[in-house]
């Protein structure tokens, strides 16, 4: 008796899960695993908050691994969750490509995965945890909070070498950096917001070298306290703050450090550095926060939808690391 009532729950929530995919059309929804996953949205950011506890700077980690999930620029990549999956003999990671190498949380995405499958196997996409566990990292850091659309699909293979053409480095300059978010439909203004991003976490020594040891456009004394640390050769990985002043605090100090010329990155400069428009754009986001937070929620929105699988494409991993 008892397995029939199982069988009948599972084959409730079968047809309830079809029904949602067909009224929907494969669209986002923020209420996608209502019937079929009620405490998805709980779980993830259980996990998130669990993880931040543990190590604050894991929430910086978590939002950059989104935004190097979403930004592969191939066919049918995007926020597909193709940075989660491992090597294979057909599946070239991600996780390789030069750009990912410092990327992190992976072990986050997989716990709070696990959960998942325990409450609602085979229901809530690695892709949607991503997008959570990003939104989830900078709210609790004190960021602004936002409605995420729901639906998204897992992609079925990787491109390791689209990384490495699509990642903009800190190296770019205005033009370069304004190009590589145009060709994924985000604006110059998205551009400005979602660096914002960088008000929370670290940069490795080999990705700020060049910038204060080569430029001119950053703060003399700024630039000789990093010397101390990241010397001309070696120590590639030491870590630094891109915010000095607020590294585990998502505000908009992040802006007034390059007002400063205190931008830890070549391109975080580049921001503030004799543009017009962006440098607009950085004094609005100095003197009004709450403009910054509204923009910053519509570029997350905005990337967070690049070239997404839904309705029949992909699949929901049950292991974020392989397909099933």
């Amino acid at each position: 008796m008892a397995s029939n009532k199982i069988l009948c729950l599972s084959l409730l929530l079968a047809a309830a899960a079809a029904t949602l995919a067909a009224a929907t059309g494969g669209k986002l929804s923020p209420a996608y695993y209502s019937t079929t996953c009620p405490k998805a949205l709980a779980i993830v950011q259980a996990g998130v908050v669990a993880a931040i506890q543990k190590e604050t700077r894991i929430g910086a980690s978590l939002l950059r691994l989104h935004f190097h999930d979403c930004f592969v620029n191939a066919f049918l990549q995007g926020c597909e969750a193709s940075i989660l999956l491992d090597e294979t003999a057909s599946i070239a990671t991600e996780k390789t490509a030069v750009p990912n190498q410092s990327v992190r949380g992976y072990d986050v995405i997989d716990d709070i995965k696990a959960e998942l499958e325990e409450a609602c196997p085979g229901v809530v996409s690695c892709a949607d945890i991503l997008t959570l566990a990003a939104r989830d990292s900078v709210v609790y850091l004190g960021g602004p909070s936002w409605e995420v659309d729901l639906g998204r699909k897992d992609s079925l293979t990787a491109g390791r070498a689209a990384v490495n053409t699509s990642i903009p480095p800190p190296t770019f300059n205005l033009t370069a950096l304004a190009a590589s978010f145009s060709s994924q439909g985000l604006s110059f203004r998205d551009l400005i917001s979602l660096s914002g991003g960088h008000t929370i976490g670290v940069a490795r020594c080999v990705s700020f070298r060049g910038h204060i040891y080569n430029d001119s456009d950053i703060d003399p004394s700024f630039a000789e306290s990093l010397q101390q640390i990241c010397p001309r050769s070696g120590s590639d990985g030491v870590l630094a703050p891109l915010d000095l002043k607020t590294p585990t605090h998502f505000d908009n100090c992040y802006y007034r450090n390059l007002l400063r010329k205190q931008g830890l990155l070549h391109s975080d400069q580049e921001l503030f550095s004799g543009n017009s428009e962006a440098n607009s754009i950085v004094r609005t986001y100095v003197n009004q926060p709450s403009v910054f937070f509204k923009d910053f929620v519509q570029g997350m929105i905005k990337m967070g939808n690049i070239k997404l699988l839904t309705g029949s494409q992909g699949e929901v991993r049950t292991d974020c690391r392989k397909v099933n």
